[in-house]
């Protein structure tokens, strides 16, 4: 984590106690070949990839802790109720959330434990979802905040918590990888962050552009375990948590407009991350600090559900869009071929900065979503995965069954499809299922 952004937020977070104990020590950026590895030598590596000041966490107890700091100053906080659906008034404008029914059935219908959902109304609504969050996607089209913008492209993260024998431990090392497993212009690559109580927390992000239909995201990080760099850091030890997630990948050319009447997006839910350091905490704190900067000064001056054109004003003016500009060819180079996104990204994120050029003077574009990078089955072979082992690799339903992830048996499925064709007749037939 970054703490940047915490840092102005409240200056006195130690003092506060905030779970940031592991400060990052070392800091290795490793290129894969299939069975060696070499690593940048610090001088090579560009500024704006070091963790130094940086710390090793556990993202789920910071934030709870800042739940614990905004409850402790009033602010009302409803966890295991998510936001269903969006309130609008007669002249179109946002006022508010309702959260979803509870206690429905499969078939949709009330059981005995019925309970309606709340309306959360306010003269201005936030939306932080994360990366394609549901409500977010609604506001971006019925809005049109994406016109004139590139496409958002997506990844997805697997990540796993291991506990590993103490004399393997190392708190603090940061490992970040690129090159093998993956092949061609497949953009990935790998972290590997050893926190306190020898525990290792550690991932792979694939791009969710890539055109081979066989290619398995979760395979390909249970392969990339095997790599003898990444293997020596958990081998011995044990798996204990396992997760994943869409992450955003797009860049400042890909961000939408933020703004609506009566609200505004913020962090993931717009596309805040930065690819190039796999850092969006950070981000997402900045975002929601200058949103509620804008919001006061609105409240003050006696306004409701309008735009808050102040808020991405504000943003254009930080150090938080710098920090995107800079960066924003990353995934871009690299989608060109692994030789040319090490070339690029190595020119405009070391040489210029030596030069004395921040940002640099031109900008790629993407306008092609990630579902249209996919080619159809025939033009590939199927990819061989190992067979787990049970002990450094793993398969999905013991993955799964450690994710922490409960439903009622009874519940309605959290995922509709849009067409029952579709998965049949186009997804299986043309692309070998790759769901």
């Amino acid at each position: 984590v970054d703490p940047r952004a915490l840092g102005e937020l409240l200056p006195d977070w130690k003092a506060l106690g905030a779970p940031l104990n592991q400060a990052v020590t070392g800091d290795d950026v490793l290129f894969l070949s299939e069975t060696a590895s070499s690593r940048t030598p610090d001088w090579l590596v560009p500024r704006n990839f070091h963790n130094d000041g940086c710390y090793v966490v556990s993202l789920s107890d910071v934030v709870k802790w800042l739940a614990q700091q905004a409850e402790g100053l009033g602010v009302e906080i409803f966890p295991g109720f998510a936001a269903a659906e969006v309130l609008y008034d007669e002249q179109g404008r946002v006022r508010g959330v309702a959260t979803g029914n509870m206690g429905l059935g499969k078939d949709g219908e009330p059981t005995d434990h019925f309970q309606l959902g709340m309306e959360l109304l306010g003269k201005y609504t936030v939306f932080a979802e994360g990366a394609r969050g549901h409500l977010g996607r609604q506001l971006l089209a019925r809005y049109k905040l994406t016109e004139g913008r590139d496409a958002q492209t997506f990844a997805i993260g697997i990540k796993e918590l291991w506990e590993i024998p103490a004399e393997k431990a190392q708190p603090g090392k940061v490992v970040h990888t690129a090159g093998w497993p993956m092949e061609g212009d497949t953009f990935g690559g790998g972290f590997l962050y050893h926190l306190a109580d020898n525990k290792v927390t550690l991932g792979f992000v694939i791009g969710l552009d890539y055109d081979n239909p066989y290619l398995n995201p979760f395979e390909e990080m249970q392969r990339w375990k095997t790599h003898p760099a990444i293997r020596a850091h958990i081998e011995g030890g044990k798996r204990i948590g396992y997760g994943a997630r869409a992450i955003n990948n797009g860049t400042p050319q890909a961000l939408p407009r933020t703004v609506f009447p009566g609200g505004c997006l913020v962090g993931c839910d717009a596309g805040y991350l930065n690819a190039a350091r796999i850092k969006g905490s950070h981000a997402a704190l900045k975002t929601g600090m200058l949103a509620a900067e804008a919001i006061a000064a609105a409240l003050d001056a006696g306004r409701a559900q309008d735009e808050l054109t102040a808020y991405p004003e504000a943003f254009e003016k930080s150090w938080l869009f710098d920090e995107l500009q800079q960066t924003r060819n990353f995934k871009l180079w690299f989608k060109r071929g692994k030789t040319t996104g090490q070339l690029m990204t190595g020119i405009e994120q070391w040489l210029l900065p030596k030069l004395g050029v921040a940002s640099p003077p031109w900008t790629l574009h993407n306008h092609k979503r990630d579902h249209e990078a996919l080619r159809p089955a025939a033009e590939f072979r199927p990819i061989a995965y190992p067979k787990p082992d049970g002990k450094l690799t793993f398969d999905r339903l013991s993955s799964v069954f450690i994710s922490n992830t409960n439903h009622e048996e009874n519940q309605p499925a959290h995922l509709t499809l849009k067409s029952d064709a579709v998965p049949v007749q186009v997804n299986l037939a043309k692309y070998a299922g790759p769901e």
